[in-house]
């Protein structure tokens, strides 16, 4: 068995095409109208239709399911994503203990959208501000080995 990625289930394709070709900037692999796949997930137009449960039983925010994708520079997607009329935010910038930072939004029909920094990114810039490679594999709970790679990029 080979996992393909996830299905989300859209109202209006257009507009949901347009968030993550656009806002997020996904390259289509397919588009076949009431379907579209990007690379590691795809969006249904009348899933409730199609699998056979009623159309109500779909539900919006579920607060249960996001989509995840990393970024180089989350400063500068924020502030972009900041100039986009009618963005719903689930939470602005946000850091965690292990020092990565991102941004919660929801997609047109509600599905939890995070945008977060690199890893990389966050080890190179815990070396950068002194820390040790043992302080940064403590702070980040990466393994030694793979804190170390990053110390000759």
């Amino acid at each position: 068995m080979k996992y393909q990625g996830c299905l989300l289930a859209v109202k209006d394709m257009e507009i949901s095409k347009n968030f993550y070709e656009k806002v997020l900037q996904q390259k289509i692999l397919m588009d076949i109208g009431v379907h579209v796949t990007f690379e590691g997930f795809s969006l249904q137009q009348g899933y409730a239709e199609l699998i056979g449960v009623p159309s109500d039983s779909v539900q919006e925010e579920s607060n249960n399911f996001q989509v995840y994708f990393e970024v180089e520079d989350l400063d500068t997607v924020y502030t972009e994503l900041k100039r986009i009329p009618g963005i719903l935010w689930v939470h602005e910038i946000k850091e965690y203990p292990w020092g990565q930072r991102d941004v919660r939004v929801y997609d047109p029909d509600k599905h939890i959208v995070e945008i977060a920094e690199d890893m990389g990114v966050v080890i190179k810039r815990f070396i950068g501000q002194g820390m040790s490679v043992e302080e940064v594999a403590e702070r980040t709970m990466f393994p030694l080995e793979v804190v170390k790679q990053y110390m000759h990029l």
